[in-house]
């Protein structure tokens, strides 16, 4: 049975196919964490599963320089570092899915210096000792860095998933990501807060 992600619409839920579009990425940044429900064999917070749609759809608004892939078809790695708030909902999310000719993956990495092949990198709250390192071992890297503690974005971390008012809201750090030789789609930057880092 296809996996169904879900989205909230005028206070219920809203199957959507397993190819999001545009326009829930852009709707779901602004969902309300109370309306959010994880399927029944991935018994993780609603806050946790709209991240991790938030993760699978970067990918479709991101372009990566050449050099971050091997091979034409290399796939499209999702990496998390640390404890995986996600679990088996990220992996089902990427199941079979692609972008372009790439396939998805899921990756998870113990440390910092453990990440490989990786492109989009999500660094847990148990990394939150050691973010400063783990930033700045990904520099030069064309990995986008995202994260949910507070001043992840003023560290050099590139998407911030903020929570205010109950709904989750997307912090980018333009700077960081063009650094690293990514572009983001204005259609995602439009719907987002634009930030600096301290060092800037």
């Amino acid at each position: 049975m296809a996996l169904l992600k879900k989205a909230v619409a005028c206070g219920g839920l809203l199957p959507v196919g397993r190819r999001l579009c545009a326009a829930f990425c852009v709707f779901a940044a602004s969902l309300s964490l109370a309306g959010a429900d994880a399927p029944a064999q991935a018994p993780i917070s609603k806050e946790n599963v709209l991240k991790a749609v938030f993760l699978f759809d970067f990918a479709q608004f991101l372009k990566w320089p050449a050099h971050a892939f091997p091979e034409a078809q290399s796939p499209i790695v999702i990496g998390v570092l640390g404890e995986d708030p996600f679990g088996a909902y990220l992996d089902g999310l990427v199941q079979g899915e692609k972008i372009g000719e790439r396939p998805m993956l899921v990756r998870r990495f113990h440390r910092a210096e453990d990440v490989s092949e990786c492109h989009i990198l999500f660094i847990s709250r148990s990394e939150a000792s050691r973010l400063g390192k783990d930033l700045a071992l990904m520099k030069g890297r064309s990995i986008l860095t995202v994260g949910d503690m507070d001043g992840f974005n003023h560290q050099d971390g590139m998407v911030q998933f903020a929570t205010e008012d109950g709904k989750i809201q997307l912090r980018i750090n333009v700077g960081a990501a063009k650094a690293a030789e990514l572009t983001i789609s204005s259609k995602l930057l439009s719907h987002a807060v634009i930030v600096t880092s301290d060092k800037e």
